[in-house]
């Protein structure tokens, strides 16, 4: 007998029952997937203040921490990817899609959700498909302009699939595809500049370059920034602002002495990201989905670094999206040690263009992307 042979019954009470609405949310391995489904959690909670969220997750990452911080239960699934290299760990991926199918069909039996929304990560596979096997209401959130394997996988199950750049439409044909944004943490414009300026002790009179590489600070912009700082720090009237990672940060921290370098703040991450954004004139980025559509809602220009160690290239095709709309300035991974100080440089020495751009940054944003998806959940749950 094989596992799509198997005939899996609808829990009880997902239509017609007067309880409050259930979601059940997959979403893993990155905070680009786990964010999204938080937010849009806390949307439909907001409007809807009996409604349930759950979360389904794995517990090696990061949403093992992050989906109990933000007050919501998580159960784990036993999942991981299908390395592209020859690994014995590719041994275990049969039993662990096995395993991985028959948790997630004892949660949905357990939790009774009225639907199912899955951001991605390795937990939205096998959750979805058991989902649609259910006959479950399957939503997607993609949050990247080229769509990743499990949402091209699960999409013709869905009801909607979310996404955040038109640019992934194409790649989802005969599916029902809504182009609402991606949902970002709330509060990201309360301050103003000389309020993020003081969080950071930095001048308000001057301008101010932040630079982020995510929690883990990414090693080429980190190599870059260092082949850099002497000429970028050195620019008159220039201040840097670098979250470089926690794995970075003591190592550096030692290596570049405060009296040596004033005009950096060397943190090993910002947790304020209102502040820092408020503060910054200038940003640059690696080239996530989640990060791009901060910089939208902020109207920040950008210096994007894609990663080139990413599924499908999809941090290089959501820079080329950003450019393609004049929001960003697109820095190639080989290119950015030898190059970084020429293209801040050049862009500070034109602020008309970076007002231009972080207009057509500000111009892409979808601010209402959580509650606009919350809305549409709740409009399934209740027919």
């Amino acid at each position: 007998m094989t596992l799509s042979s198997i005939h899996i019954s609808t829990p009880e009470a997902a239509t017609g029952s007067l309880r409050a609405p259930r979601l059940l949310v997959a979403a893993g391995g990155t905070g680009g997937h786990v964010y999204p489904g938080i937010a849009i959690a806390n949307a439909l909670c907001s409007l809807k203040p009996d409604a349930e969220a759950h979360f389904v997750g794995t517990r090696d990452r990061m949403e093992w921490d992050a989906v109990p911080k933000a007050g919501y239960g998580i159960d784990p699934v036993w999942i991981s990817g299908f390395h592209r290299h020859w690994t014995w760990k590719n041994l275990l991926f049969p039993f662990k899609l096995i395993v991985s199918l028959l948790q997630s069909l004892q949660i949905l039996r357990r939790f009774r959700p009225d639907a199912v929304l899955c951001c991605g990560g390795f937990a939205s596979g096998p959750i979805g498909w058991v989902a649609a096997r259910m006959g479950i209401p399957l939503f997607l959130q993609e949050q990247n302009s080229y769509p990743g394997i499990t949402t091209r996988l699960l999409a013709k199950h869905a009801t909607t699939v979310f996404t955040a750049f038109e640019e992934a439409r194409p790649w989802l044909p005969d599916v029902q595809v809504r182009n609402v944004g991606n949902p970002v943490r709330t509060g990201l414009n309360k301050l103003d500049r000389s309020e993020g300026c003081a969080r950071f002790g930095l001048q308000e009179d001057r301008t101010t370059l932040l630079i982020m590489g995510g929690s883990g600070g990414a090693r080429t912009i980190r190599d870059a920034v260092l082949a850099n700082l002497e000429e970028l720090h050195d620019r008159q009237g220039l201040q840097i602002l670098w979250p470089c990672g926690h794995a970075y940060h003591t190592d550096l921290a030692a290596e570049l002495d405060p009296e040596r370098w004033p005009q950096l703040r060397l943190v090993p991450y910002i947790d304020d990201m209102a502040a820092a954004y408020a503060a910054s004139d200038l940003v640059v980025s690696r080239a996530g989905a989640i990060s791009l559509s901060e910089l939208m809602v902020t109207g920040k220009p950008s210096i994007l670094i894609p990663s080139p160690f990413v599924a499908g290239d999809h941090q290089m095709r959501n820079a080329e999206a950003m450019t393609a709309h004049g929001a960003a300035q697109l820095l190639p991974d080989l290119q950015a040690t030898e190059r970084l100080a020429q293209v801040v440089q050049e862009m500070l020495a034109d602020p008309d263009t970076l007002k231009t751009m972080g207009d057509a940054a500000q111009s892409l944003s979808r601010p209402d992307a959580a509650k606009t998806i919350a809305i549409t959940l709740l409009e399934q749950i209740n027919r």
